[in-house]
């Protein structure tokens, strides 16, 4: 991918573990690579087709000095943050905070720590058959995207369907929605299930009713099998419920397991 470089923007801020860094502040040096589309701005020479290096390192230098951190570590993951919520055009960054001043009692370059950060694609799995349907269903949404590091970008139109399972039941009303996302697997999880509990979800009966269900079905194309939470969605293949409303929103996206498009796993379904 394409990407914008600066190297070793001086910023005098106030992040240290100890005291007197915090009161009186210190040299760092940010090192920032960010990966985006540059083919429309090469061949149109638009500055608007593109991001100002001079604005991004104005942007910067006011960002770090806004807070007084202990770690680098946090001066690094916000800011990384900060650059990938404030301009839309950017795909991931790569951030070095170099501090060469950093008062330990020896002679170096600099103590540093780098990280790279991306946008992720998910596909999100939303149903419920208790009390009003559709209501829990768009709250859902609206408190998924209600999260600084989440946007909902795709929306698949609700379906009713028969219970799985536990079939002495209500029927389901459900969808699937696709978001790009800061957060980590685990992070995201986290966050959905305490929407569920927002929403009164209680987990009594397997399969059983529910006020809202709200399951990761793919994360970019990882795999993973972590016990709290396995991507892709083991039973998701098997689900006409789930296959039909993510077919409508992303038909040729890629069980990364069964290296099949979802529509076609759908017409086999």
């Amino acid at each position: 991918m394409d990407k914008i470089i600066i190297k070793d923007l001086e910023v005098y801020a106030y992040h240290g573990v100890n005291q007197q860094e915090k009161d009186m502040g210190q040299k760092f040096l940010v090192s920032l690579e960010l990966y985006l589309d540059l083919k429309e701005a090469g061949e149109s020479d638009d500055l608007n087709k593109t991001i100002s290096y001079a604005a991004v390192c104005s942007d910067i230098s006011e960002e770090l000095r806004k807070s007084k951190y202990d770690l680098i570590e946090k001066v690094a993951e916000e800011t990384a943050s900060f650059i990938l919520l404030k301009y839309n055009s950017v795909k991931g960054v790569k951030i070095l905070i170099k501090k060469p001043w950093a008062p330990i009692g020896k002679s170096l370059d600099y103590a540093g720590v780098e990280i790279e950060r991306f946008w992720h694609t998910v596909f999100i799995a939303i149903g419920s058959n208790l009390g009003n349907k559709e209501e829990n269903l768009r709250n859902s949404i609206k408190r998924i995207g209600e999260h600084k590091a989440i946007e909902v970008t795709r929306i698949s139109t609700f379906v009713e369907t028969e219970p799985v399972g536990y079939l002495d039941q209500d029927k389901f009303l459900n969808g699937v929605i696709q978001v790009k996302t800061l957060l980590t697997p685990k992070q995201l999880i986290k966050y959905l299930l305490n929407i569920e509990l927002e929403l009164k979800r209680e987990r009594t009966i397997k399969w059983g009713p529910r006020t809202i269900d709200l399951d990761v079905l793919l994360y970019d194309d990882i795999i993973t099998w972590d016990e709290e939470i396995i991507i892709p969605h083991p039973r998701m293949h098997e689900r006409l419920f789930v296959l039909k409303p993510l077919s409508e929103i992303a038909p040729y996206a890629i069980h990364p397991l069964l290296n099949k498009r979802i529509i076609s796993l759908l017409e086999e379904l």
